[in-house]
């Protein structure tokens, strides 16, 4: 397989031109699962010039993949390893560039029942998760500019990044509550708090 880098010419001679990897996935009759994938062991076979933006925009060859079913397709077959990604189906497996994260939390929804408060999160690529102990948030904050980048989990390893107008929406439902001892600012959803930031700097 050739993996050389360039214009949309060379998309002939790559494997995400139909004759393997987008053929490979196109053929999946099946939701591909943990299991699936864990019985692979497909050769490596080097970089291809494809990138996932920070707003959850995949680019191949500098250009946008505007059908949001090939992404959802591509998207089935993206693993992490190391703090790197890669496309993998049972024959290969290819690197890509991820910006921040590969997907983002565009929404979500808040659910009361008997009692307990539970939010579900949907990604620019439909999934939906629960926020919850399977499914935990993190907040990082930039050092210079103290603006938080809210993730939460949304499959093994990978995270998808909350936008900013529903990480807004979940400031509006925090509370404070107490972890490892310190006052925090954070979210309840599943009977677990999820700090945001500790209380003590909210004062300050």
């Amino acid at each position: 397989m050739s993996t050389t880098k360039g214009s949309g010419n060379q998309l002939s001679s790559f494997s995400l031109s139909s004759k393997t990897l987008l053929q490979s996935i196109e053929n999946q009759q099946k939701t591909i699962t943990k299991g699936d994938q864990k019985n692979w062991n497909p050769k490596y076979c080097g970089e291809i010039d494809m990138r996932i933006a920070r707003d959850g925009t995949w680019y191949y060859c500098n250009s946008p993949i505007g059908r949001k079913t090939l992404v959802k397709l591509f998207s089935s077959i993206l693993i992490k390893e190391d703090n790197k990604y890669f496309l993998i189906t049972p024959v290969e497996k290819v690197g890509i560039t991820v910006d921040d994260v590969p997907f983002v939390a565009i929404d979500f929804e808040k659910i009361i029942e008997a009692g307990t408060q539970y939010l579900v999160f949907q990604t620019n690529i439909d999934d939906k998760v629960l926020l919850g102990p399977n499914y935990p948030m993190r907040v990082l904050f930039d050092k210079s500019t103290k603006e938080p980048s809210p993730y939460i989990l949304i499959r093994e390893n990978i995270e998808a990044r909350i936008d900013r107008k529903s990480f807004y929406r979940l400031v509006e439902l925090g509370e404070y509550s107490k972890k490892d001892g310190i006052d925090y600012f954070g979210i309840r959803s599943h009977n677990n708090f999820f700090p945001i930031i500790p209380k003590s700097e909210l004062e300050v």
